[in-house]
């Protein structure tokens, strides 16, 4: 790759054909950045030069950071489903994460990283404790969760043995546009947009219902990405969430109000229920926004509206 105009900054993306990872790019190439992604899988992305490879492969990984350069990293690249063995979310969670901090260290020390965890990191926490502040103990509930609290620590060691400009973000529930199917929103909409299209029975199946979840719209939470490697402290981890509950009850009729049928009948799915669900989660981003003046702008209602829109659109193409 051309380093190209050195005033423009360089933003690697891991995890770049991801759900996150397609809202990031399109967030940098609007405010400037040149991106290129990395990724285990090919797909086109605008605005990117993308890379395909394995983030646990450390050659790899140091030969890319030579040929780019990167003045900045967005570490996404992760696995996610908590039903994944432990070995495997470590590989890729917990050493992806260590290889690619060393590899900084060798080839871009002074390149700023953004490693993005999860609100899963805190488990339960009791209703009086809420909203969930940074300093909140882990208490995980998942394999997921336990491979990123163990990313994290890596990221902080790395940045305190090496001085690497480290930060951390904790992410409570993103959501949004494209987002897959196995998340709660998209897994709504997906269903409507299927009743819809006359594709599936007026029956929509639904998981636990009387949780509480933090929601964020995907294209606010980019944004939250680019301003805290501009503006965040090394070393320091940031909650991104909106800060407001929101019962999946409470989601689940808000779509149904947007559905273009009403004759919906909700059933429970067993197979949706997770077998150690948190029952609340609602995070604090004061420092977030103290940090960097973000705040959430996209309304909730537009985000349900924008996410059912995208299912309608792909069950159309599907046909």
């Amino acid at each position: 790759m051309n380093a190209g105009n050195r005033t423009q900054p360089i933003a690697l993306v891991t995890g770049a054909v991801g759900f996150t990872g397609r809202h990031l790019v399109k967030c940098l190439v609007d405010s400037g950045y040149q991106v290129v992604g990395l990724d285990q899988q090919q797909a086109a992305i605008s605005g990117a030069i993308l890379h395909v490879g394995d983030i646990a492969d450390a050659g790899f990984v140091r030969s890319l950071l030579a040929v780019v350069q990167p003045t900045v990293i967005f570490h996404l690249a992760a696995l996610t489903n908590p039903r994944l063995d432990y070995p495997e979310l470590h590989r890729v969670n917990a050493v992806g994460t260590l290889v690619l901090l060393e590899a900084v260290h060798q080839v871009c020390p002074d390149a700023i990283v953004l490693v993005t965890s999860t609100s899963a990191v805190y488990g339960h926490v009791p209703v009086e404790a809420l909203p969930i502040g940074e300093d909140w103990p882990f208490r995980p509930v998942t394999r997921y969760a336990v491979s990123k609290i163990a990313q994290e620590m890596l990221a902080y060691q790395q940045f305190a043995e090496h001085g690497l400009r480290v930060i951390r973000s904790r992410a409570f529930n993103l959501t949004g546009p494209g987002e897959s199917p196995h998340f709660v929103t998209s897994a709504f909409a997906r269903q409507i947009a299927m009743i819809e299209a006359g594709r599936q029975p007026p029956i929509l199946y639904v998981g636990n219902l009387e949780t509480v979840r933090d929601l964020t719209d995907i294209r606010d939470a980019v944004h939250a990405y680019r301003l805290l490697t501009e503006r965040g402290k090394p070393g320091m981890v940031y909650n991104v969430c909106s800060g407001k509950g929101t019962a999946i009850r409470s989601l689940l009729d808000e779509m149904l109000g947007l559905a273009r049928v009403s004759n919906i009948s909700v059933r429970l799915d067993p197979a949706r229920l997770q077998p150690a669900d948190v029952p609340i989660q609602v995070g604090d981003a004061t420092r977030l926004q103290q940090a960097t003046g973000w705040r959430p702008t996209i309304p909730f209602r537009q985000t349900v509206q924008d996410v059912l829109d995208f299912w309608r659109k792909r069950i159309d193409e599907e046909r």
